[in-house]
């Protein structure tokens, strides 16, 4: 068994003995929070690999704890932030889970920064304590002057308005490596839909098993198995590319393009599986949907990650533009 079979078999066995346990008992018991944070601020020092293994595990959860944009968003920008006091004064609370984070990246707002004073909104972000900003090509912290939250389809993902009024701002860093900064954050996005995908797969064969007509199990019709088959391939298809991107950021517009689409298929597939059951409110197939369509915005959808795929596939002239 590697290392990262043992971390995802005790998350794995955490979550299911104590699936409502708060983000800071999380944090403090698997030390999941500062996964990705280096030793001497408190964290494990680990990289893209475990962090993988624990978005997916939260993924098959449908885990609401603040993973992606804390322990992954704002921990990434902090540290190709580079600045030292922003990561000896944030990062410490961030790692022992007393504190979370969010970051907003650039296009995410309209946001300007002049003379140390940070204006604007933010339509949508995570939920975070800390609130780190791209703007004029640095990374700063600074406190909203107001925060709306907003109804959201997918509740386990609470999304909120940040309004900024000639707010004050704390330096976090350089903003030159924000780009990477994404790309991680996609990169472990894609390993949390593959967690998801994957328990909707699960839950459409065990109910295929189950689930008798005519006499016999629904798993047993010829439609329904290749159904099963083909989200099979999709599931595992999408798992590779999360694993590249894990390993290599520059794989990240693939997996977020695919994997976003493979766990759209795989939720909406689990729906038709289980039939009338699949749309009740009872029944998790739906959050599992809800999910997968919520995920599809973040970032960017899958359309944009191939356009921006399209640019390497299909290179265009000298000025860079890809070809038509």
């Amino acid at each position: 068994m590697t290392v990262t079979d043992e971390l995802r078999a005790v998350v794995r066995a955490y979550l299911a003995d104590r699936p409502a346990a708060p983000w800071p008992a999380f944090a403090r018991d698997l030390g999941a929070a500062g996964l990705a944070i280096p030793e001497k601020y408190g964290g494990a020092g680990c990289g893209p690999a475990e962090t993988a293994v624990v978005a997916g595990e939260l993924g098959r959860t449908l885990s609401p704890y603040p993973f992606l944009q804390s322990a992954v968003l704002a921990v990434e920008a902090l540290k190709a932030g580079g600045d030292e006091a922003a990561m000896a004064r944030l990062l410490p609370a961030l790692a022992d889970g007393s504190a979370t984070a969010t970051v907003v990246l650039p296009g995410e707002g309209d946001l300007t920064l002049r003379d140390g004073l940070l204006t604007g909104v933010v339509p949508y972000a995570p939920a975070g304590d800390v609130v780190l900003a791209y703007a004029d090509g640095l990374l700063v912290e600074a406190v909203p002057t107001r925060r709306v939250t907003h109804p959201t389809m997918d509740e386990s993902r609470p999304l909120a308005e940040l309004s900024f009024d000639h707010v004050q701002v704390r330096p976090a860093g350089d903003g030159a490596a924000w780009s990477r900064v994404r790309d991680l954050g996609i990169a472990a996005l894609a390993a949390e839909q593959v967690g998801g995908a994957e328990r909707c797969l699960e839950m459409a064969v065990e109910h295929a098993k189950l689930r008798h007509q005519f006499g016999r199990p629904i798993g047993s019709f010829q439609a329904v198995k290749h159904k099963l088959a083909d989200l099979l391939l999709l599931v595992e298809s999408a798992r590779s590319a999360a694993r590249a991107a894990a390993e290599s950021e520059s794989f990240a517009a693939i997996a977020g393009s695919y994997c976003t689409e493979a766990y759209l298929t795989a939720a909406g597939e689990n729906i038709q599986v289980h039939g009338g059951i699949g749309v009740t409110w009872e029944h998790p197939a739906h959050r599992y949907l809800k999910r997968a369509t919520s995920d599809a915005q973040l970032f960017c959808p899958p359309q944009a990650h191939r356009e921006r795929l399209a640019a390497y596939v299909f290179p265009g002239p000298a000025d860079g533009s890809a070809a038509q």
